[in-house]
């Protein structure tokens, strides 16, 4: 997993600021040791209706306080996209 302890902190901080009942995991690219680069891919689990402003406002919090591009997946169980099962199988729970 290509993530900081401190940075692993923060994202968990800033997406309970956004999301407070939230579950966090990595996915993508990160979590392969072998590759390098990439951006940091998110999947989030609430509860939360309204996901829209939340989660703008948390990529842009997570993006500038990291440095890097941040991609969210919010699932609060209203859809059912592909994209959700496959973060979550293949992803590390952050939180």
């Amino acid at each position: 997993m290509r993530i900081k302890p401190e940075q692993v902190e923060l994202t968990i901080k800033v997406v309970h600021r956004y999301f407070a009942d939230a579950s966090v995991w990595l996915f993508g690219s990160r979590v392969d040791d072998a590759k390098k680069g990439g951006d940091f891919d998110f999947y989030i689990e609430t509860a939360q209706t309204d996901i829209a402003l939340p989660m703008a406002r948390a990529r842009g919090e997570l993006t500038d306080s990291l440095g890097i591009k941040v991609d969210l997946a919010v699932n609060n169980h209203t859809r059912d996209k592909p994209i959700f099962r496959i973060a979550k199988s293949s992803g590390i729970r952050l939180a």
